[in-house]
Order: structure tokens, then C-alpha cells, then sequence
């Protein structure tokens, strides 16, 4: 295997992460919307919104990390303040964490949460909270090997312009160091 590694972003990446999220997503959402819906997941799509997050961030608290093997771009994942009004002004919230499937059981999903905390860390949050479709059995198995838990909470989120939604619920840990 290539040597493997995690960094934050660069705009230069927008062009592979919207590749990977094109692949993800469409491989995640294709048994919970319809075909016409999942067909607009497309890479030129997510690279541009990438782009444009990276060139002009939300915050400074609004990190993308790319994962690599080599120079590769296989994975991504997105962190940022929380926005749930029923969690802690200092929370984080992953956003999206996705690796190519062709990239995956090779540790890069790890690394990419293990470096989502130490970002949230870095930047003073003492929680991290994620959503995730509510049926997504092996990211949730993921995630609760990392100490990740459901708290109870689940919504319905628009996916799609023409309101495709889909049942999504909320995963969250404890970032403060013991």
C-alpha cells in the first residue's frame, strides 16, 4: 500500500473529493431516492461547492481533510461548529466523511476521524456530533468502534431540489481529553 496520510485541503483537491462524494453518495443514497435524484450526484457538481468552500470557508471552523495514499486523494471528511440547537455552543459536527470503495479497509476512515477530533480539539470543542442515514448499518458498526453512540435524535433532511428527503439520526462522543 502507498504511504497513507491525512491533511487539510486544498483547493487544488476540490476536483478529487467531488469524485469521491459523487461515488459515495450515489453508492449510499442509491436504495433511499429515486434514480433521477441519485443521477445528479455528480462529480462536477460537488467539486465546485468544494471549491468554493475552500476558497471562501464558511468560518474558520469549517475544515475539510482529505485522506490519501500517496499523492491520491481516497477519502474526505468535513467538520464544523455544531448547529443543533439542542447540543453545546461547543460542539462540533462531522458534516460528511466518505472514502472511495476502492480505498476502503485500509485505514483511511480512521484516520479521518481520528484527525476530525484532533481538529475539533484544536479549536476548543468538547463534542462531536454526526448524522447518518438512519438504516446505514455498517457506518453506524464505524462509528461506534470509534465510541460514537446514537443520543436519541433523528430528522428528516432534504437531499435533493426536488425535495427527496431522506430519515437520517444522530451519532455523538465526547472529544475532551480524560
Amino acid at each position: 500500500m502507498a504511504d497513507a496520510s491525512v491533511r487539510i485541503a486544498r483547493v487544488s483537491d476540490a476536483p478529487a473529493v467531488g469524485l469521491v462524494q459523487a461515488v459515495v453518495w450515489r453508492e449510499a443514497y442509491a436504495a433511499h431516492l429515486p434514480a433521477e435524484v441519485v443521477d445528479q450526484f455528480e462529480p462536477r457538481g460537488f467539486t465546485n461547492a468544494w471549491r468554493s468552500s475552500l476558497q471562501s470557508p464558511p468560518s474558520r471552523d469549517h475544515i475539510l481533510l482529505v485522506a490519501c495514499a500517496g499523492e491520491q486523494v481516497v477519502g474526505f471528511a468535513a467538520v464544523a461548529p455544531s448547529v443543533d440547537p439542542d447540543l453545546a455552543d461547543d460542539g462540533a459536527e462531522l458534516l460528511v466523511l466518505g472514502v472511495h470503495p476502492e480505498a476502503r479497509r485500509q485505514g483511511h476512515g480512521s484516520r479521518l476521524l481520528n484527525a476530525v477530533v484532533d481538529t475539533a480539539r484544536g479549536r476548543g470543542r468538547v463534542s462531536l456530533a454526526v448524522w447518518i442515514l438512519a438504516d446505514a448499518e455498517e457506518v453506524r458498526a464505524f462509528l461506534h468502534s470509534a465510541g460514537l453512540e446514537s443520543d436519541g435524535a433523528q430528522r428528516e433532511r432534504v437531499v435533493s431540489n426536488e425535495g427527496a428527503t431522506v430519515w437520517e439520526v444522530r451519532l455523538g462522543a465526547s472529544v475532551t481529553q480524560e
